[in-house]
């Protein structure tokens, strides 16, 4: 097949969710987008074919985000826009206000999925990082369960069509499936072949809950260190990419990947080429998909809450 023949899959892989809704497989993620490169990053993504993008309060770009879809000329129906509460708007008197503040930034009358960006609540209307005289975070005691209860009236209310949790462990995600009336649509976290999560991935598909994944490449983001070789480096996923002839990378490969396995996956860029590069799914054989997962490197890279009870380790099962 060729590049173009890659592409192609690209926009028209899909995920349908419980209710049916279907959700773009590859979509372009935002963390880290500086300022005045976002607007153009996700104009560009729209234009070339991408259909999901992924935002968030704490990025701190939203307002760029909504530039570049209102830019980009593809009408709103056609993109599945996600964005995420932060962790000091938890309170139920905060949550609806934390939506308004999303939609006004990204000039939206709704989003597509809504998703509690940690299961940590911290101070309300707080600074983002709010901590006391010692540096130490101040969390408020603001239960998961009445978050969540706030976050299915969003949906009631039409500015939402669905909402999901992010970076849950899996003791949070029982917690949140005790209460709900609305089951969670999607749960967004690092996954990629450095970190499986597999028997969890499996939990979900069980469950009926949609896995968006990301950080896909791992410890490509200068952010996460290279204290070990980068994961589209590595010898397995390069001779899978090399098998699929030119023009299809290691990153592809971990691209490719993480939607056989069925999950959505929101590679992140602001280069106009590798916005581009990036949108390729290669549909892998059960042997390419064998090799890479037997890539013994096991390693967790975003770790925003150390010493807190947000991750219970690096299991494959934990979040």
């Amino acid at each position: 097949m060729s590049v173009q023949d890659y592409t192609k899959k690209a926009h028209e892989a899909t995920f349908t969710l419980y209710n049916g809704d279907k959700i773009p497989a590859l979509g372009l993620g935002t963390w880290q987008s500086e300022t005045n490169q976002t607007k153009e990053a996700v104009k560009t993504a729209l234009q070339y074919g991408y259909r999901h993008i992924d935002a968030a309060h704490i990025y701190g770009n939203e307002n760029e985000v909504g530039d570049g879809i209102k830019e980009s000329g593809i009408p709103r129906k056609d993109i599945w826009v996600t964005s995420k509460l932060w962790c000091n708007a938890h309170s139920p008197e905060a949550v609806s206000s934390g939506l308004e503040n999303s939609l006004k930034e990204l000039k939206l009358d709704y989003l597509d999925c809504y998703l509690i960006h940690w299961p940590v609540a911290f101070k309300t209307g707080a600074e983002k990082f709010p901590k006391d005289d010692k540096g130490n975070l101040i969390f408020e005691n603001v239960t998961l369960e009445e978050t969540w209860k706030a976050m299915e009236k969003l949906v009631e209310s039409g500015k939402v069509r669905h909402i999901g949790i992010s970076n849950f462990n899996d003791e949070a995600l029982e917690r949140i499936l005790k209460v709900a009336k609305i089951k969670p649509s999607i749960h967004q976290m690092e996954t990629h072949p450095f970190l499986p999560q597999t028997s969890y991935l499996d939990k979900h598909k069980k469950l009926g809950i949609h896995v968006t994944a990301y950080s896909p490449f791992g410890n490509q983001n200068a952010l996460y260190g290279t204290d070990i070789p980068k994961l589209i480096e590595h010898q397995n996923i390069k001779e899978v990419a090399d098998s699929k002839g030119d023009g299809v990378s290691g990153a592809n490969v971990a691209v490719s990947w993480a939607i056989g396995r069925g999950t959505s996956v929101i590679p992140k860029s602001v280069n106009p080429q590798r916005i581009k590069s990036n949108f390729l799914y290669v549909p892998l054989s059960d042997d390419d998909m064998k090799k890479i997962n037997s890539i013994d490197i096991r390693k967790r890279f975003n770790h925003s809450f150390p010493g807190t009870h947000v991750f219970t380790g690096l299991e494959d099962g934990d979040v």
